[in-house]
């Protein structure tokens, strides 16, 4: 063991209280996707903490979404290390009102406690870390977005232009239920689907009304039908709005569609048939039309492999087993992976039950993962 790593393991070594305490002020701060004022408040939080000597702290201004923050440990010349996290969460402002940050013993519950507030902290224990211990000799760097769980759509070409030129990206995703970090993730987009039809009153004139709903409902059998598990792609319509009133034929009908795929190959394919699907007008003179609302790009294996191995061998170092595993869930580990950057998800504290109202962190795995992810970083040079 390096000094330079012993030093940064002993200064990570006593945090946990320190960390918790951290973990419970994140996830008391609304941080929905869509509310930018909660999100910019953690970012505020986040830069309060991290501002002092060794750390230089840079700030995206972003209309939409939360801001962008870039916090920085300088070190000598040569390609970076690149951690990440994201600040909102998918639970609507006033959860935390309802259900905030509590602990039960070695469990942490609240909305985003584990996806990925935990995560975010680790990471900001680890630059502290560094930057206490004068760094590593290359420049070690994170940012903060705050549109993940809405699909990155201001903050991927932000990532993939500060991870260009990377050594390696850490995302701090949560770990996995059995303690695994992730290796390869799935990825995917999801789409807006509106139909047309014509109103009727459904008892006087019944046959002057076009349904929306029903040609929506005729198209989901379909859309749903294009699922292949041995290829690996899942298709699901997740939401689905109709109707004004029992009594009146339903001129609107709107869905929210979920498409997972393994390899960027199976893309144009799924696009072209779902696009045939929703062109049919199943019930005469009704209109479909659709809008793309994000694309993710797998996290493959071939990426995360030699990473892997890095990270293994440093938390069997500090006393605890992992390894990799393969997700259907998306991140943005697949912008960096799909750049032929070396990257690795789900290093963040083990989490389990992400957006329900179980969601729980294992606070014992706090320092122990913060420690690997230093670690392995360290190994890096």
């Amino acid at each position: 063991m390096t000094s330079v790593k012993a030093q940064i393991l002993d200064w990570l070594a006593p945090r946990r209280r320190e960390m918790e305490a951290f973990l419970e002020t994140l996830v008391n701060i609304e941080s929905f996707s869509h509310d930018k004022v909660g999100n910019d408040r953690v970012a505020d939080v986040m830069a309060a903490f991290l501002d002092g000597p060794g750390i230089v702290l840079e700030r995206i201004s972003l209309n939409t979404y939360g801001d962008v923050l870039k916090a920085t440990v300088p070190g000598g010349p040569g390609p970076h290390v690149m951690m990440m996290g994201h600040r909102d969460t998918v639970f609507p402002t006033g959860t935390v009102e309802d259900r905030p940050f509590a602990r039960l013993g070695d469990r942490a519950y609240g909305p985003g406690v584990a996806d990925m507030k935990g995560g975010l902290v680790l990471i900001c224990f680890v630059l502290k870390a560094l930057a206490a211990c004068g760094g590593v000799g290359f420049p070690v760097t994170a940012l903060f977005t705050a549109d993940e769980e809405v699909g990155s759509e201001t903050g991927r070409s932000i990532i993939e232009a500060a991870a260009r030129g990377a050594r390696a990206v850490l995302n701090m995703e949560p770990g996995r239920a059995n303690g695994n970090v992730v290796s390869s993730r799935k990825g995917g987009f999801w789409m807006k689907i509106e139909v047309q039809g014509r109103a009727a009153h459904a008892g006087v004139c019944h046959a002057e009304g076009r349904s929306a709903m029903e040609a929506l409902a005729r198209k989901i059998p379909r859309l749903h039908a294009l699922t292949d598990y041995a290829a690996g792609i899942t298709t699901n319509i997740g939401v689905v709005k109709s109707g004004i009133g029992h009594n009146t034929v339903p001129p609107l009908a709107e869905a929210e569609f979920d498409v997972r795929l393994v390899d960027e190959s199976q893309r144009a394919p799924i696009i072209h048939a779902i696009e045939a699907i929703l062109s049919a007008e199943d019930v005469p003179e009704t209109t479909t039309t659709w809008t793309m609302m994000s694309h993710r790009v797998p996290m493959t294996e071939d990426t995360s492999r030699d990473l892997l191995a890095r990270y293994c061998a440093e938390a069997s170092a500090l006393g605890f087993s992992t390894g990799g595993e393969f997700t259907g869930g998306c991140a943005d580990s697949g912008f960096t992976s799909a750049l032929g950057i070396p990257t690795l998800c789900g290093l963040g504290p083990v989490g389990e039950k992400a957006h329900t109202e179980d969601e729980v962190c294992h606070l014992e795995t706090l320092v122990p993962r913060a420690q690997a992810a230093a670690a392995t970083i360290v190994s890096l040079a």
